[in-house]
């Protein structure tokens, strides 16, 4: 039982979507409690076929979270539910599934599986006390990354032994390499950003490097910042095209020469896995789990100085080299096809499912 809750649409979403389509290769069958106050969150799931039990219409602020997390009703409906489809494992994903999830297996005898999708909730200090006291009475964990792993495991040595690595995986069938676009110095360099625009995503500095170069920007996503960042695009006389959360973002990355990923320590990175998948080579920070999928100068380049300057001159470089990029996205693709595929995802959550549950 996947107990999602949250209101975006995002990277571990779609690993729950990837992961329930899946029985097979998961050797799992899947079902999500859900607790959002997006309908369009749980119309995905929905339409991608997963057997949902919606818990309806939820708050998303943090009195409603303490009341979800530590109050008598939530965790009494969630463990019922354990109880009646027979759940033989609990998977937690993001920070508000935490104590939910962790009290409603506790309550059951169910054992728990967290993904660690990001760190940054054993860091705040409004997260931390809760991530920490459910993670102490967490059977196993996975990180999506070394860099996730290293970070939780330094910070909390006590859960080393319980945690594996396993990537987040792309499937290489719907994102797949499509025309590509002819290395013609003469044109224009075309690059896309494609992520939800809030603050740690650093959104303003592919805004301002993308004005420095002297290069075409597409931004896909939606979020708080798309206001500053349309009126920051204006100031700067940059040539950015705001184009808005897209369901399907093939055809903007399959528009590009290649992918921007300007996150303050991305943990992973699954747009960056997308747009290699797609053999687009991708410009990002070297910084969090990036250098891990992306190697500099082969699958696209590794910015060292996290400055608007610094990754304007690694476009700079990369538009001096058309013919490179093209080189660099096909290495890219086989990169994905050999490490990052969705179904060596699957075969890693196989084994970790597996062992939560006590079986070989």
């Amino acid at each position: 039982m996947h107990v999602v809750v949250g209101g975006d649409i995002g990277g571990a979403e779609r690993v729950v979507a990837d992961l329930a389509t899946r029985p097979e290769p998961t050797g799992a069958d899947h079902q999500v409690a859900l607790f959002t106050p997006n309908r369009a969150l749980a119309s995905y799931f929905v339409r991608a076929g997963l057997r949902v039990h919606d818990r309806g219409q939820v708050r998303e602020n943090p009195l409603a979270y303490l009341y979800r997390s530590l109050g008598p009703v939530d965790v009494h409906w969630l463990s019922a539910l354990l109880v009646a489809e027979a759940s033989d494992v609990v998977h937690t994903h993001t920070f508000g599934s935490h104590v939910l999830g962790t009290r409603a297996a506790r309550r059951t005898g169910k054992p728990q599986l967290r993904s660690e999708h990001h760190v940054m909730h054993y860091f705040d200090p409004t997260c931390s006390p809760f991530t920490r006291w459910a993670a102490a009475r967490t059977a196993r964990f996975v990180a999506v990354s070394e860099y996730v792993r290293r970070v939780v495991t330094e910070t909390a040595p006590r859960l080393a032994s319980r945690m594996s690595v396993v990537r987040n995986g792309v499937d290489t069938h719907h994102f797949a390499p499509r025309e590509s676009r002819e290395p013609r110095p003469d044109t224009p360099l075309r690059l896309a950003v494609v992520c939800r625009l809030t603050a740690w995503k650093r959104v303003h500095l592919a805004v301002e490097a993308a004005a420095l170069a002297r290069c075409e920007l597409v931004v896909v996503g939606d979020g708080e910042e798309r206001a500053r960042l349309e009126e920051l695009a204006k100031e700067r006389h940059a040539e950015v095209r705001f184009v808005g959360y897209q369901a399907d973002p093939r055809p903007h990355v399959a528009a590009c020469d290649a992918v921007l990923n300007t996150a303050d320590s991305e943990p992973l990175g699954l747009s960056v896995l997308e747009a290699l998948s797609m053999a687009r080579p991708v410009i990002a920070f070297a910084a969090g789990g990036i250098p891990e999928i992306v190697e500099n100068e082969r699958t696209g380049f590794l910015v060292p100085e996290a400055t608007a300057v610094a990754l304007a001159r690694a476009i700079e470089q990369a538009r001096a080299d058309r013919v490179a990029l093209v080189r660099m996205g096909h290495d890219g693709r086989r990169f994905v096809l050999e490490q990052c595929s969705i179904e060596r995802m699957c075969e890693g959550y196989a084994v970790a499912y597996a062992a939560a549950a006590g079986r070989s």
